[in-house]
């Protein structure tokens, strides 16, 4: 059984959104060296590009014209500068004059990351012949390029080193809610990394897992900002068509033929988007018309939220130093629930994990 092998990735993408094969890019490093391991993690270090499960891939298409018209459904439903709290830089009081002048207007690269239900890692068979698309949401900002970094790690097997429930308290006052998980009042950061000391962890994974009893809450890795994750997010999980409505464009060819302008306007729009859909996407109506089915009402699959996510444990010479966790500068599991819970209190199931 051959050692794990690990390959960073420099990319600097071509435009904003693009869909960037990197078995490639691999190759031209590593030669085949990668091909004779049974699994493969991939791990995007950013908040506006990451990975698609490779069960979706499987069902929505493996070429880049197969996967467009995925992404482009929800870069409808979240267009581009359409008036978010995160955009308006005047409200950043984090961030300097200086900063504000050449900071991102991208709400919307945030949004779709979590409506499309990328991920920061995934773990894909290892299939040499496939592609494996990073998905790139927000790579060009004022004609600056940026530079993006994954990490790709071929392994056969892994063992699971240790287990724990964690409670996590949610006590809000509010319906809607998200929690940053690194917030160190939780404590679970430092608790990982005495874990990785005990263990004595060089290459693994730690999957924070919602518990099966686990009902209207979800998971995502993204950037706990305080306007986006406290009013753009809300917004699209209390109302996902009056939502559609205040800030997507408008699909319709004649809007005065529809008397009403609230949620049956957004219906009618709605439809217009499904139709769309059918026309492009290959894996059938009875997909679709889940998708579609979830954002009729106030509910935050919309966003394709998970239940579980995965940080990446390294001892390469990433960024993070030695033996530790795997992070890009804003990247916070961040826990989302769209109804108080009775007892302000929810349950995650870590399991730590290592490669071999």
């Amino acid at each position: 059984m051959s050692e794990p092998l690990e390959i960073t990735v420099d990319i600097v993408p071509t435009s904003r959104y693009e869909l960037i094969d990197v078995a490639p890019r691999v190759r031209e490093q590593v030669g085949d060296r990668l091909e004779g391991y049974r699994k493969v993690l991939y791990c995007s270090h950013h908040t506006t590009a990451g990975y698609l499960e490779q069960g979706v891939t499987s069902r929505l298409g493996r070429t880049d014209q197969e996967l467009d018209p995925f992404f482009k459904f929800f870069q409808q439903l979240f267009p581009h500068d359409a008036g978010y709290h995160h955009d308006q830089m005047q409200l950043r009081d984090e961030l300097t004059d200086q900063q504000k002048a050449c900071e991102p207007v991208n709400a919307d690269s945030h949004l779709t990351f979590m409506g499309a239900g990328l991920k920061n890692c995934v773990t894909y068979l290892n299939r040499p012949d496939e592609p494996v698309y990073f998905v790139e949401l927000d790579g060009v900002f004022n004609d600056v390029h940026r530079q993006r970094r994954t990490t790709v790690l071929g392994f056969d097997d892994q063992d699971i080193v240790h287990r724990e429930r964690i409670n996590i308290p949610v006590a809000s006052d509010h319906l809607i809610e998200s929690h940053n998980l690194k917030d160190p009042r939780y404590g679970l950061f430092p608790l990982f990394e005495e874990w990785l000391d005990r263990f004595g962890i060089d290459k693994g994974r730690i999957d924070i897992r919602l518990a099966p009893e686990e009902r209207d809450v979800g998971l995502t890795v993204n950037e706990y900002e305080t306007l986006l994750v406290r009013n753009d997010l809300p917004e699209v999980v209390r109302d996902p068509l009056r939502y559609m409505v205040r800030r997507g464009r408008n699909l319709l060819r004649d809007p005065g033929a529809i008397p009403e302008k609230t949620r049956d306007y957004a219906t009618y729009d709605l439809i217009h988007l499904y139709n769309e859909m059918m026309e492009h996407l290959p894996f059938g109506r009875s997909v679709v018309d889940r998708i579609v089915a979830v954002m009729s009402t106030p509910a935050a699959l919309m966003l394709r939220l998970k239940r579980n996510v995965t940080l990446l444990v390294s001892d390469g010479d990433g960024e993070q130093g030695s033996g530790r966790i795997v992070q890009g500068t804003y990247q916070t599991p961040i826990l989302i629930q769209h109804h108080k819970p009775a007892d302000g209190v929810c349950q995650v199931d870590v399991t730590l994990r290592r490669f071999q």
